[in-house]
């Protein structure tokens, strides 16, 4: 017998302003019939397309642990560096660019979201399975 991964959750302090901002980077949606409205201690937002589905649960401690949790996101469309400006605009804070750490083509960047939560913009599957650029 084995296990597999319901949701992930995510403890926070708004959980209503916090899934909102991660509809808007991951594309995800309300679950059909529970909107999430402010307020709400549990906002549970859904991928369309895959049925994965993220729990955003409000916790009363003051100082929450640096390290929550870590997202690894890849581009569903287009590649990894206009993904990176387009989570720029929508407010996340540059952490590291580790671009080209491993040679040409390589690397992720490292961002957090408002509430501090670092995540990774790593390339498509598009540009991983192209390979590295021509020197």
């Amino acid at each position: 017998m084995t296990s597999f991964v319901s949701h992930t959750t995510v403890d926070c302090h708004d959980a209503y302003e916090l899934s909102e901002w991660w509809k808007q980077l991951l594309g995800y949606v309300d679950v059909a019939g529970d909107p999430n409205e402010p307020g709400h201690e549990e906002c549970m937002i859904l991928d369309p397309d895959t049925g994965h589905s993220i729990l955003f649960i409000e916790v009363p401690d003051a100082e929450l642990p640096a390290k929550r949790i870590h997202f690894d996101l890849r581009p569903r469309a287009g590649s990894r560096d206009a993904e990176v400006e387009r989570v720029r605009g929508l407010g996340a804070v540059e952490v590291a660019d580790q671009r080209g750490q491993h040679g040409p083509g390589t690397g992720w960047v490292v961002f957090a979201d408002p509430e501090g939560n670092q995540f990774c913009i790593l390339r498509s599957q598009a540009e991983v399975d192209a390979g590295p650029p021509a020197d």
